[in-house]
């Protein structure tokens, strides 16, 4: 996609509150970024779906990172679809754009690649990652794969880690524009209960495989709120959530207009990986000479590709490892 036929929204994350119902909420639209996760891989189109899905989750969850702090989602299964994996980077100073990056990896020969992606994850796990900062202990929670879909694993994510009420309502594809190629655009809306000190389960968990539920955290007001809320974005259309033409401020008011919804500014993201010759060496500086050994080819180097942007890195093996005898002469 051209910069010239860019939208103000394209590639944006913007933050909202429904101040009569006391829900705070986040609209994504990723058209770029989107096209530069997934050409840098050649993925069969049921695993692009999923990438494409975690990468729409990744923005509108990571959107509340504070300055300089890291987000990472996993999924990983027992099926063909092995792992999915996203990281969202919030930026470095007020105004940056955020950065995500995204990649999966997969059983290429018992992959369908028509078939649903969700079903060929298998059993396993749904993960959130929160890297603080150097010297600080990352967060992690972690809930089993359920509910059918990404999203639906989530929402479980939130209420059974977090005790929060949360909502998503995500579509994603190819369109073509008048004029342009065939290009990916994805759009979303999550919607999130307000937090209280006294907010947690008043009832046994009545989601699947026993895992909380909204239900099980709200009562009274809230809850009348909560399902009202949900009624309303129920009502969303596909378009109207991929747009290009409905800006999210609209479709804010056309969805919410009865809740008094107040927008926040927008936060831009972009693709970006992190990766780089001196990030691998200082990965292979664990490893001894005879270990690096073990990974020189017959050219008498040793390589590295980054998952995520496919970057090549290319190292004289005597400059890797602790026991490393020259300086650093590679080429990447």
């Amino acid at each position: 996609m051209t910069l010239g036929t860019r939208i103000a929204w394209d590639d944006t994350v913007l933050p909202f509150q429904l101040e009569t119902s006391d829900i705070r909420g986040r609209v994504a639209r990723l058209d770029g970024v989107l096209d530069d996760v997934l050409a840098q891989h050649d993925y069969p189109p049921a695993v692009e779906a999923l990438v494409a899905e975690m990468a729409l989750l990744t923005a509108l969850i990571g959107q509340s990172m504070k300055l300089r702090w890291k987000l990472s989602l996993q999924v990983r299964g027992d099926g063909p679809a092995r792992l999915i994996a996203t990281d969202y980077y919030a930026p470095t100073e007020d105004g940056v754009p955020g950065r995500i990056r995204a990649y999966a990896s997969y059983d290429a020969d018992g992959i369908d690649p028509k078939g649903d992606g969700f079903a060929q994850i298998g059993k396993g796990y749904f993960a959130i990652l929160i890297h603080q900062g150097e010297d600080m202990q990352p967060y992690q929670g972690i809930t089993p794969i359920a509910g059918g879909s990404l999203s639906a694993c989530a929402q479980a994510y939130f209420a059974q880690s977090e005790q929060l009420p949360t909502r998503f309502a995500l579509t994603h594809g190819r369109s073509t524009l008048p004029g342009e190629g065939e290009a990916w655009r994805a759009g979303g809306i999550m919607l999130q209960h307000m937090p209280k000190s006294s907010l947690e389960a008043t009832a046994e968990p009545t989601g699947e495989d026993g895992l909380l539920d909204a239900a099980d955290i709200l009562d009274g007001d809230e809850s009348e709120n909560w399902n009202r809320v949900n009624l309303l974005l129920d009502t969303v259309e596909e378009i109207e959530l991929i747009g290009p033409s409905v800006a999210p401020t609209d479709l804010l008011v056309r969805l919410f207009h009865e809740e008094s919804p107040r927008v926040f500014d927008p936060q831009p993201v972009k693709f970006g990986c992190t990766c780089s010759e001196d990030r691998v060496r200082q990965s292979l500086s664990i490893y001894s000479a005879k270990d690096i050994s073990t990974m020189t080819t017959d050219e008498g180097t040793v390589t590295a590709d980054c998952q995520f942007c496919g970057s090549h890195y290319v190292f004289d093996p005597k400059t890797l490892g602790f026991e490393a005898e020259g300086g650093a002469d590679s080429d990447a």
